[in-house]
């Protein structure tokens, strides 16, 4: 499938065999979408995929069968997108930490979900497990050509002592490439912080990697044993080659030999993913890992460190592994994935999880995903289970944006979002859905919530940084990245979030650059 496409609807009807009992709820005006709070979470079966109109059917028999899970043979899906879910954020502070090199980022490295998602949102929480889904929209500068909004959210992270144990094996690379100021020593230090900051009933496992692997702790309760762990932590150098594939294999197989059946089982992975030796292939190392991952539900979360990152690599692994990556380079950036955030990080909320949304095609023209390139899925897999969708953990929330033309005239039904996700215990299937109206994407982009703004910025920073591989298709009303510090640097100021004024940096760095 084509991984980045601008698709050209067409008004012809559609025809699709799919049912269900549930109806989704319009949404009005403020640009946006109220969540269908129907009885889904109690495992009621999905709602039938949408009308020529990308509006949800009614019921007509009430099955989970087959066919509601998959179109009919003649139906045109031009009017979809279908994509896993994903929380990484790696690509954008790599960015960062290139431009803060003096170097702009190669534009291979940049993935514009991970810019917009590195971002807060202020969409509603949910109460329990699973989303909400907020979808809005505003005008750019170009004719006819909007920015749409999908916004998912999962509950907040619970409070440290409210979250299930956490037993946690963590894989080290202490190649000689992870000599470099920044990258071992700002491992240790940081897992030295979070040994002092996991509860008593949490445990460690610890595995380092060069051109061998080797479990230099097995998995450990932290009560009473943290001077060991520290200890351990403490005696680390480096070493030779970069064997990551023996790395995570070793993780994986210390993992399921120290798995809590009543904890969070996972696996963390701190490298700067430059693999010279051994499996050197993302594929072929989790085909290694597969059984592990599969029987027992071991995630990946990738940390990524150093100024020369393989960042294909370890992006691969972390979506094919089930989980996410994310990129420190300071003392500061570690701190905070390793204790502010531990819980949001381990923990999951949903996995498998999947997001569609139907766009009417009496009103839309075109429309193209913005990033997501990687993790695309066939629209007629969107309520196939078996089909790899995301992990997703509490206090999160991901952004997907559509840039989208309307047809002349448009008016009522926009888009309908729809995630799908399965309940991370019992494997069940569960949905939420929001629509879009045309009447509550009236206003300019530069006009709207500032969090709506914020977003704007990062994806179109993304797209500056991309500019000249024609692999993509650039924004429509783009500002430029003058202007777009300036809209940062106002936006920083009326947030005070310190994140938005580093974006703001970073764009006038990456200006300074170019000129």
């Amino acid at each position: 499938m084509d991984r980045y496409r601008t698709r050209r609807l067409r008004a012809a009807l559609l025809a699709f065999t799919a049912t269900s009992t549930l109806l989704l709820t319009a949404c009005g005006g403020g640009g946006s979408a109220e969540s269908n709070k129907a009885d889904r979470r109690e495992g009621m079966p999905a709602p039938a995929l949408p009308d020529e109109n990308g509006r949800p059917r009614p019921d007509e028999n009430n099955t989970d069968s087959e066919d509601q899970r998959r179109f009919a043979p003649d139906a045109d899906p031009n009017h979809l997108s279908t994509f896993a879910l994903d929380v990484d954020t790696a690509s954008y502070g790599y960015a960062r930490r290139s431009l803060a090199d003096g170097r702009l980022p190669d534009p291979a490295t940049v993935r514009p979900e991970e810019f917009v998602n590195s971002f807060r949102q202020d969409y509603e929480r949910p109460d329990g497990d699973g989303f909400t889904v907020t979808v809005d929209g505003a005008r750019t500068r170009a004719a006819d050509w909007s920015l749409v909004r999908v916004g998912l959210a999962t509950r907040p992270a619970e409070d440290e002592g409210e979250r299930p144990p956490a037993a946690l094996t963590f894989v080290l690379d202490v190649s000689g490439s992870m000599s470099e100021p920044g990258r071992l020593d700002l491992a240790k230090e940081s897992l030295g912080v979070m040994t002092d900051q996991l509860r008593d009933d949490d445990s460690v496992a610890l595995v380092t990697f060069t051109d061998e692997a080797e479990t230099v702790l097995p998995m450990t309760r932290l009560d009473g044993n943290r001077d060991r762990v520290h200890g351990v932590i403490d005696d680390l150098v480096t070493h030779q080659s970069t064997n990551l594939g023996a790395g995570v294999e070793t993780g994986y197989a210390t993992a399921v030999e120290g798995l809590r059946e009543d904890a969070t089982n996972r696996v963390v992975l701190v490298s700067d993913a430059l693999a010279n030796t051994g499996d050197t292939d993302a594929d072929t190392i989790l085909e290694k890992i597969s059984g592990a991952r599969s029987e027992y539900g071991i995630t990946l979360f990738g940390v990524g460190v150093g100024s020369d990152y393989g960042d294909e690599l370890m992006e691969r692994l972390a979506d094919r592994g089930d989980g996410h990556t994310t990129y420190v380079s300071t003392s500061e950036e570690a701190r905070e994935v390793f204790c502010e955030e531990l819980p949001r990080n381990i923990d999951l909320t949903a996995r498998d999880a999947k997001a569609q949304v139907a766009f009417d095609p009496e009103n839309v023209e075109e429309f193209r995903l913005i990033g997501y390139d990687n993790r695309q899925v066939a629209d007629e897999d969107f309520r196939d289970d078996g089909v790899d969708g995301g992990e997703v953990g509490p206090g999160h929330t991901v952004t997907a944006l559509y840039a989208v033309r309307t047809a002349p005239g448009a008016s009522g039904h926009l888009a309908t979002a729809t995630v799908r996700w399965l309940d991370p215990g019992s494997r069940d299937p569960h949905e939420e859905s929001g629509e879009l109206e045309t009447g509550a994407v009236q206003g300019s982009v530069w006009e709207a919530g500032s969090r709506f703004q914020v977003t704007a910025v990062a994806a179109y920073f993304a797209d500056a940084l991309r500019s000249g591989d024609d692999r993509w298709d650039s924004l429509p009303g783009d500002p430029g990245l003058a202007e777009l510090g300036d809209r940062a640097g106002d936006l920083a100021d009326r947030t005070a979030d310190g994140e938005v004024r580093q974006l703001a940096e970073a764009i006038e760095t990456a200006a300074r650059i170019t000129r």
